[in-house]
């Protein structure tokens, strides 16, 4: 019954993509789903996208990765910190969204039916 939502949103905050994870499982893990197909700047991220393959395919792309590096990482890489500020629409994304009753709770069994609700409560923040 656990289940973990990746989300990537544009500049404005609103939702581009969603994926849905077993709670146990890593963000790295939809990496590279949650940015595929995308033309973009910058990719802003927490320390839980923090990889060296990650930020090359970032890289490669012809973005800037913003990603802050994991503490216990032996070279320290820089980052854009007023870039970085930007994470924050994703975070109000996701308050956005707990504001709809059936997925703060998750009221769906199946992971399709809450993504299905997922997306379109997406559509709804969307709309507003």
């Amino acid at each position: 019954m656990t289940t973990k939502i990746h989300a990537a949103v544009d500049a404005l905050g609103n939702p581009v993509r969603l994926l849905l994870t077993a709670g146990q499982a890593s963000e790295y893990g939809q990496a590279n789903a949650l940015i595929e197909g995308f033309g973009v700047d910058y990719v802003v991220a927490d320390k839980g996208y923090d990889s060296n393959d990650f930020v090359d395919i970032i890289e490669a792309s012809g973005a800037k990765a913003v990603i802050p590096p994991r503490s216990n990482r032996k070279e320290q890489r820089f980052y854009d910190k007023d870039i970085y500020k930007a994470r924050n629409l994703v975070e109000r994304f996701f308050q956005k969204i707990k504001n709809f009753r059936r997925i703060a709770t998750r009221y769906e069994r199946l992971a399709r039916n809450y993504l299905s609700m997922l997306q379109l409560a997406a559509t709804v923040i969307w709309l507003k």
